[in-house]
This record gives structure tokens, C-alpha cells and sequence, in this order.
């Protein structure tokens, strides 16, 4: 009998450790997404920035000032547009993650549920026909 519990326990413990490894690398992959995503979009936008300070540290007078400044307005736009995509993007990523996360979840929650089912099924029937003989 203690055998099999331990057996029991041992499978379940593998099977534990086999569904913690593979959340563990859908979380991972997805970390290493994002921020993959997030960095380079900070890349982008800080070269843009950069950009437009070189320019305007050339400027002199005020109509270079004029120049310069709907250059700065778009850039700051397209930081912004930049920005919330990847926002978007991360998002999206992530619900995908946690949606595939979960579907794990499920599948070992029906498969504890199945085991449990055919268990408790097979003590029944030891139980019955325990009773049948008495």
C-alpha cells in the first residue's frame, strides 16, 4: 500500500515539476520578448532625441529656432507612437502567454481530475467486491 502512494506521489511530483518547467520558459521566452521589444524601442527613440538636440545645438537665432521646432514636435510624435505600440505589443504578447499559461493549467487540472476519477473508481470496486464476499 505504501508503495503505492509513493509511486503515486513520485508521479505527481514529476508531473509538478515537468508543468513548473514548461510555465517557467513560456514566462521566460515571453520576459525575454518583451524586453528585447521594450529596449529597442528606447533605443530608437533616444537616437531620435539625440538627433534632434544635435540639430538644435546648431541653431544660432530665432528663425533657426523656428526652423527646428516642428522637427521636434515630430519627433516627439513619433516617440510617442513608438512608445504605445510596443506597449500594445507587450501586451498582447503577454495575454498570449498567460493564455497559453493557463490552457497548461487546465490540461493538469483534467488530467489530476481523470487520475482522481479512475482511482477513486478503482477503490470503489475493490470496495464492492470486498463487500460481496462478506
Amino acid at each position: 500500500m505504501y508503495q503505492q502512494i509513493n509511486e503515486q506521489f513520485t508521479a505527481a511530483s514529476r508531473q509538478f515539476a515537468d508543468t513548473a518547467a514548461q510555465v517557467n520558459r513560456l514566462a521566460l521566452e515571453n520576459a525575454e520578448k518583451v524586453f528585447g521589444l521594450q529596449l529597442s524601442t528606447i533605443e530608437e527613440n533616444v537616437n531620435a532625441t539625440f538627433a534632434f538636440w544635435g540639430e538644435l545645438a546648431t541653431v544660432r537665432d530665432l528663425d533657426g529656432l523656428k526652423a527646428v521646432w516642428p522637427k521636434g514636435v515630430q519627433v516627439a510624435r513619433d516617440t510617442l507612437e513608438r512608445t504605445i505600440s510596443v506597449s500594445q505589443e507587450v501586451y498582447g504578447r503577454t495575454i498570449k502567454t498567460n493564455e497559453a499559461i493557463g490552457q497548461i493549467a487546465k490540461g493538469q487540472i483534467e488530467a489530476a481530475t481523470e487520475a482522481a476519477t479512475e482511482q477513486a473508481k478503482t477503490v470503489a470496486d475493490k470496495v464492492a467486491k470486498t463487500a460481496s464476499k462478506k
